[in-house]
């Protein structure tokens, strides 16, 4: 699956975020539909640069942007879990442009219940 970028201090989705959730999608659905104990976890990531509290909100309002266009294009709602990492999960941790594009995200992963 491919995580979908943001801009600095943006929840909204580019039209290549769109396109990363849609193929997300067209994964997740038919996979979801088949085995009911999986659900589909969006993790809200920022950078570094903010309070704590205010990436927590930022990174939720990503996840929950992002859960929201997976449920238009076919995944369950009752199949998609929001969370936020904000700052504190970092894929990079260099402080410069370049890493701070890559925390910038929703990414998606697949849980298994027990």
């Amino acid at each position: 699956m491919e995580d979908a970028f943001f801009a600095y201090d943006r929840a909204d989705l580019s039209d290549d975020a769109l396109n990363a959730l849609r193929r997300d999608a067209d994964l997740l659905a038919p996979m979801l539909a088949e085995f009911p104990a999986v659900k589909a976890v969006v993790e809200g990531h920022c950078d570094e640069r903010g309070s704590a509290e205010y990436n927590l909100a930022l990174g939720d309002s990503r996840a929950s942007r992002a859960a929201d266009l997976l449920r238009q294009f076919g995944v369950a709602r009752d199949r998609v879990v929001v969370i936020s990492y904000g700052k504190e999960a970092p894929q990079c941790t260099e402080s410069n442009e370049g890493c701070w594009q890559k925390n910038r995200r929703a990414h998606l992963a697949v849980h298994i219940s027990r």
